[in-house]
Parts: structure tokens; C-alpha cells; sequence
């Protein structure tokens, strides 16, 4: 594979180095119709087993520090995306094994656990990389018709905080709720790496991390969510 091919077109990493930040209290009048969505801050990917990585265990910090703002600004919705798979989902024919259901991987990692005001999270259990198939979201969605604005933070950008976003904005644009909005701060979320050639016996490919973070936000932001460099 040519190493070529996996360099950032200069406009869109141009984009993102020019990201701005965005106050939180600016993002949206009133804090009781935002929601901060958090996707697979799980063990799995943070901390142990065959997805856990160094570079997206580094997003706990800074996630949770989006929870503590998001808090201090008087919003109250929190909804936890996490993976919990069927021992035999068919996901882990591309992906190797992981977050099974009832095992340490399949749990919130401490760092949100831990916050004060957990007891007003709601936890909801996925199967596959995407937020609602078979998982109940449409309800809530439905039940919580006030919430406007969307806060996405998470991993991966490229995979599941993508499949997020772009299913808030599209059901969104399929209903014309045209005051609905979708932020995605850079600063937290992010996606594995793997470097060229680094492929081994379990069939894992090159995944470089800089690239997919960058374009998958490109991407976001071509379907008119606000990308950010970080909420403050």
C-alpha cells in the first residue's frame, strides 16, 4: 500500500487545524433541550481487551471534563452508548472479539462512573455500531422531543461517534426539525491507529488514526453538524 494514499488532503487538515472553540453556554440557549451523547466510553476500548488502545483511553479525561461543563451549565440529559455484544455477533467476523455482554470490557469506564451526578445517566446497550437498530432509541428520541441540541463525544469517530452524529442530523433533516443542532468537539472523540503493516494473524488492517479522525469530521461537518476544535 502506498503510504501516499493515506495522507490528509491539505484542505481538510487546514479545516481542522483552523477548528475554533465553542462555549457551551453559547451553544445553545436553554441547557434543559441539550443532550450530551457519549458513545462506547467503555472498558473495551479504553483500558483492556483486543480494541482497548492507548490513544482512545487518552479521551477519558477530556469526555469527562465535557460531562463536569456540561453539568455546571444546568444540563441534565446524559445518555451512554456502549457496546455489548452477543457472544456470537456477527461483528466479530471484522472486528476481533470484544465488550461482550457481562464481562469487565462491557462497563463505563470509571472516570464517568465516578462523577456525582451519575445516577442521572441513561445507559443504553448496542449489539452493532449503530445507535438505534434494535435498541430502543427511537423511543427515547421520541420521548424526549424537547432536547434540540445534540453534544456527540466518544469512539470511534470514524465508526460508531459517526454513526451517532449522522443518525441524529439525518432523522433530524427526515422530520424538518430545522432547529436542531449536532456539535461534535474534536478534542473528544477519536479512533484507533494502526500503523502500515502492522497486520497480523487476526486479520486487523492498517487503520491510520490521524486520517480517519480528520476526514470522518470533514464528513460531519459536509452534513451540516458543527465540528469543533473543543467546548469551553
Amino acid at each position: 500500500m502506498n503510504t501516499a494514499a493515506w495522507q490528509i488532503p491539505s484542505y481538510i487538515a487546514r479545516w481542522f487545524k483552523e477548528l475554533k472553540p465553542l462555549a457551551l453556554n453559547q451553544a445553545a440557549a436553554d441547557p434543559s433541550r441539550v443532550g450530551l451523547f457519549s458513545v462506547d466510553m467503555i472498558a473495551g476500548f479504553l483500558s483492556t481487551g483486543n480494541l482497548a488502545s492507548e490513544r482512545v483511553g487518552k479521551l477519558a479525561q477530556p469526555v469527562a471534563q465535557v460531562f463536569q461543563k456540561a453539568y455546571q451549565q444546568g444540563i441534565r440529559t446524559f445518555v451512554l452508548f456502549q457496546d455489548t455484544h452477543h457472544p456470537q455477533t456477527p461483528e466479530f467476523d471484522a472486528f476481533p472479539r470484544h465488550a461482550v455482554a457481562g464481562t469487565e470490557e462491557s462497563q463505563t469506564i470509571p472516570e464517568l462512573r465516578s462523577l456525582p451526578f451519575s445516577k442521572l445517566f441513561t445507559v443504553i446497550e448496542k449489539n452493532s455500531l449503530h445507535p438505534a437498530l434494535d435498541t430502543g432509541f427511537d423511543s427515547w428520541l421520541d420521548e424526549h422531543k424537547y432536547v434540540n441540541t445534540a453534544v456527540v463525544v466518544g469512539n470511534c469517530t470514524d465508526l460508531c461517534v459517526y454513526q451517532m452524529a449522522m443518525y441524529l442530523r439525518l432523522r433530524a433533516n427526515a422530520r424538518n426539525y430545522r432547529d436542531y443542532k449536532v456539535i461534535v468537539p474534536a478534542n473528544a472523540v477519536d479512533t484507533y491507529d494502526i500503523a502500515e503493516g502492522a497486520t497480523d494473524q487476526s486479520g486487523v488492517r492498517a487503520h491510520p488514526g490521524d486520517f480517519f479522525h480528520q476526514v470522518f469530521l470533514y464528513h460531519m461537518a459536509l452534513n451540516g453538524m458543527r465540528v469543533v476544535r473543543e467546548l469551553t
